[in-house]
């Protein structure tokens, strides 16, 4: 099984507050932590377990370990993302149709044991304006590294794409989005090519004492699978809340989704449980 990253915002902020001055932090802080293009330091862990995978219904994790470090560039910002996911899947016990076109994305990997390993590394860069409106925008690009230990972790290219960024706050809404195309350059000659599509639509709704509830479906289309095994198209969200920790935030939120388009074998639902570490500047 091609493990596919299941990237989410760092959606977060801080709580057990009180008193205007302490809301108004709060209020601050929710943003920053929700928001792609933020300047603060973060590093989230984002578990999702897939379940009903392939024919057997099995059931796979990943664990992505997700810092985000911003560097400032005089009047721009460049936002450094990296996603590290450590995978775990069930075995399969039957064997992979011969008729199917999975584009180098087998999503059932059929007949194999259970693994557990690395699978690719993504990095992401944009760069932004330092000063922005009240619709925030970056620009940039996408790397995927072959790291993986198991072959159905990941391929064997190396894939690279641009990306766009953008995030608004109207409200008590935190709105963002990520899309980026990928395409692979290098690697193994006879691994099959890479040529994917992703995007990502978080929205948010801040609630009082920081909690809030947040939906944010990852969609994929991988252009080399054939036609009925291409998209994968997510619903669903889910509630959380952050956390003051001495001089660090912390937050939390659980969600869950299900899968109205998918490959076929592929996971039917997946739960997803995220911890934030925020380091605000004093």
């Amino acid at each position: 099984m091609k493990i596919i990253s299941r990237g989410l915002f760092a959606l977060l902020a801080c709580g057990f507050m009180a008193g205007s001055a302490c809301v108004h932090a709060e209020r601050d802080m929710t943003e920053e932590s929700m928001n792609p293009l933020s300047t603060v330091i973060s590093i989230p862990f984002e578990n999702n377990t897939l379940f009903n995978l392939g024919p057997s219904d099995s059931t796979a994790n990943v664990l992505n370990i997700k810092p985000i470090f911003p560097v400032r560039m005089g009047d721009l910002n460049l936002i450094n993302r990296v996603t590290i996911p450590i995978a775990y899947t069930e075995g399969q016990d039957i064997d992979i149709p011969g008729d199917i076109n999975w584009g180098g994305a087998n999503p059932g990997s059929l007949g194999l044991g259970s693994a557990f390993g690395l699978a690719d590394i993504t990095y992401q860069g944009f760069i932004t304006p330092k000063k922005a409106g009240e619709v925030a925008w970056g620009l940039g690009g996408s790397l995927v590294v072959p790291t993986h230990t198991e072959a159905r972790f990941g391929t064997d290219k190396w894939s690279a794409g641009p990306a766009v960024v953008g995030f608004t706050t109207p409200g008590n809404w935190v709105i963002g989005m990520i899309a980026q195309n990928i395409w692979s350059f290098a690697g193994d000659s006879e691994a099959a090519d890479v040529n994917v599509f992703s995007t990502q639509l978080a929205v948010n709704y801040k609630l009082k004492s920081g909690w809030y509830l947040t939906s944010a479906p990852l969609i994929v289309a991988n252009w080399e699978a054939d036609k009925e095994d291409r998209w994968t198209v997510p619903i669903g969200g889910g509630v959380g809340r952050l956390f003051k920790l001495d001089q660090k935030v912390m937050a939390v939120d659980v969600g869950a989704y299900y899968n109205v388009e998918k490959p076929r074998f592929a996971n039917d639902w997946y739960l997803q449980i995220l911890v934030n570490f925020l380091l605000p500047k004093r």
